[in-house]
């Protein structure tokens, strides 16, 4: 990093009360903070304003009851992307799950020479931790085993007690390598799920790169005028041909589930699962324009404690 900037993050942290809480926060020192507690703090320096456990309204307020008080043993698997494939094999087929190439504890363990000439690296138990593969011979890996030896040291979650991710087993995955046509990005379709009902999609192009963007569309792919900390795409977006499957793989994988974003791809022609994602945003991330934290906020019927 940058001396600058890196001396100007640490001043920052010293003087600005929201960017001291999540620094400490970053170290530990909230950890034995009760998550009731450290979740209104943070949505208070996030949010801008006070989060109510008590009578949650909109669908921010509402995730983060969901981390303090829906703790279902399932959300283990589902947010384990080692275990999930078997878990999404039995509930919608085999055949939408991208193949698994090897399973390793540790990054030393990846026999490269049985690996194919693409293929993806990625953990287990976070976001972000991942490394792709597109030709062998020019694949870094030095710089994956950085990557990934130091997702496997950290615990996901932690800073914004994202609860499903808690327990899971630090592991690295090798997948195989996935392209629809001339794309080396793949466009992903996050099908928001209420109650085992989809109602949104966020559709993605150019996933993780600085060209990203994501747009919004209800179930009968019509556009909504909503953003989030994403730009929308500037040209016209083609409703995907699996989309009426996409919908019903959706629901069949959610259903009983209070809420779950369920990540999919189109393929080939075919759908293929990525993953669950219980906290979109860790709900901590507002919306454009600002009711429709409360729009969908009452599509989700909260479970009791």
């Amino acid at each position: 990093m940058n001396p600058l900037k890196f001396a100007f993050k640490a001043i920052r942290a010293l003087l600005i009360p929201k960017y001291r809480f999540f620094a400490l926060a970053s170290r530990g020192f909230y950890d034995s903070m009760s998550d009731e507690e450290y979740l209104k703090r943070a949505y208070k320096y996030r949010m801008g304003r006070d989060l109510d456990l008590e009578n949650p309204r909109t669908l921010t307020e509402k995730l983060n009851w969901l981390k303090v008080y829906d703790h279902n043993p399932e959300y283990t698997i589902m947010a384990d992307k080692y275990a999930v494939k078997k878990f999404v094999a039995d509930k919608i087929g085999a055949e939408h799950v991208i193949p698994l190439l090897g399973v390793y504890d540790s990054f030393d363990e990846i026999d490269f020479d049985a690996l194919p000439e693409q293929f993806v690296l990625k953990c287990t138990h976070d976001s972000g931790g991942f490394a792709i593969c597109r030709d062998k011979s020019r694949f870094d890996i030095k710089r994956a085993r950085k990557i990934l030896s130091r997702s496997l040291k950290r615990t996901y979650g932690v800073s914004n007690r994202e609860w499903s991710y808690k327990n899971v087993p630090h592991k690295i995955i090798a997948e195989k390598y996935m392209q629809d046509g001339d794309n080396p990005n793949l466009p992903v379709y996050k099908i928001f799920t209420f109650n085992g009902v989809p109602k949104l999609i966020q559709a993605i192009q150019d996933d993780k790169t600085p060209y990203e963007t994501i747009d919004y569309f209800d179930t009968n792919w019509q556009r909504l005028k909503l953003r989030q900390n994403f730009p929308n795409s500037k040209i016209p977006y083609e409703k995907p041909k699996c989309f009426d499957e996409m919908l019903e793989i959706a629901a069949k994988l959610s259903a009983g589930i209070p809420h779950v974003r369920v990540d999919l791809y189109q393929i080939d022609g075919k759908v293929y699962f990525s993953e669950f994602t219980f906290y979109s945003d860790a709900g901590f991330v507002g919306f454009e324009p600002p009711e429709w934290d409360e729009i969908l906020g009452s599509w989700l019927q909260l479970p009791k404690k």
